[in-house]
């Protein structure tokens, strides 16, 4: 299981490591898309107020600035509010109308039974183990009920009275469960508990302890299993391969983007390659 543990958080550290190492590469490539997609803005506006336009084409215009604005705010997450103002339609909103309530009779509740004595007894019994259950529960699920139990149990302050091998033998398994909870490992934690659970009174709460460790075991290979799947919003997942095809493919596609844009620009600003470019745009948009 600790080899699982270590296999995970290497992983995520050198995810962490990629995810920074993605935005020094992409950063600069996605602030230029950015620029080159504002600068769309200046001759589709300046086009507008030109004359040469049919209101079809207009209409197109502004469909396209606004159609921009979105795209910068969904993909890159600026703030397009401006032009959203002056071009996006506003969208009244809309009120449904009132449905009356259906009538209903008033009815008079019946007063709740009284639990018998043998009820009680049987609630009570039931609240009980309910509890222990619950206290269970948590000192299985929890590092910190964990930590807690075994704290109370092998704390240096109960050894005082000891010898002094007892004594170091007390600081140093205090000190393994300092360790475990300060590295957040329950399954350590737990097995200490399970070392400590011998008496044949406790073999019920032994086996739970074995299933518990079972668990962790899933869950920790779930959870590098997972780790290892590319995310399709976060192309520093996956594995070391997976990032570097992934971030191959943003830069080149980025790249392909800005030099795009940049043409589209030269042509908006011409009236007669404006039309060609707006006929083009209607097939394919921005």
């Amino acid at each position: 299981m600790a080899t699982l543990r270590t296999q995970l958080q290497a992983l995520r550290d050198a995810q962490a490591q990629a995810r920074l190492a993605y935005w020094r590469q992409v950063g600069p490539l996605a602030a230029a898309t950015v620029a080159a997609r504002r600068a769309l803005y200046e001759p589709l506006e300046a086009a507008l107020p030109g004359g040469y336009l049919t209101r079809a084409e207009e209409q197109q215009v502004t469909e396209l600035l606004v159609a921009i604005a979105r795209d910068l705010e969904a993909r890159f997450g600026e703030d397009e509010a401006a032009v959203l103002a002056r071009y996006a339609p506003v969208e009244l909103p809309t009120e449904e109308p009132e449905r009356p309530l259906p009538a209903t009779e008033p009815t008079t509740p019946s007063p709740p039974e009284r639990p018998t004595a043998q009820q009680r007894r049987q609630q009570r019994t039931q609240a009980a183990a309910e509890k222990a259950r619950t206290a269970d529960d948590a000192l299985l699920g929890s590092t910190k009920a964990a930590y807690r139990e075994l704290a109370r149990q092998h704390h240096p302050d109960r050894a005082a009275q000891a010898d002094t091998a007892t004594q170091q033998a007390q600081t140093a398994l205090m000190q393994r469960i300092t360790a475990a909870y300060a590295a957040g490992d329950l399954a350590a934690l737990l097995t200490l508990l399970a070392e400590e659970t011998t008496s044949e009174a406790s073999e019920e709460l032994l086996a739970r302890y074995t299933q518990a460790l079972t668990q962790q075991r899933t869950q920790l290979s779930q959870q590098l299993a997972a780790a290892q799947v590319p995310a399709a919003d976060a192309p520093w997942s996956g594995t070391p391969k997976q990032q570097r095809t992934r971030l191959r493919e943003v830069k080149r596609s980025l790249r392909a983007e800005i030099d795009y844009l940049a043409l589209l620009q030269r042509q908006l600003a011409e009236p007669a390659s404006l039309r060609l470019a707006l006929r083009e745009l209607a097939k394919t948009g921005v």
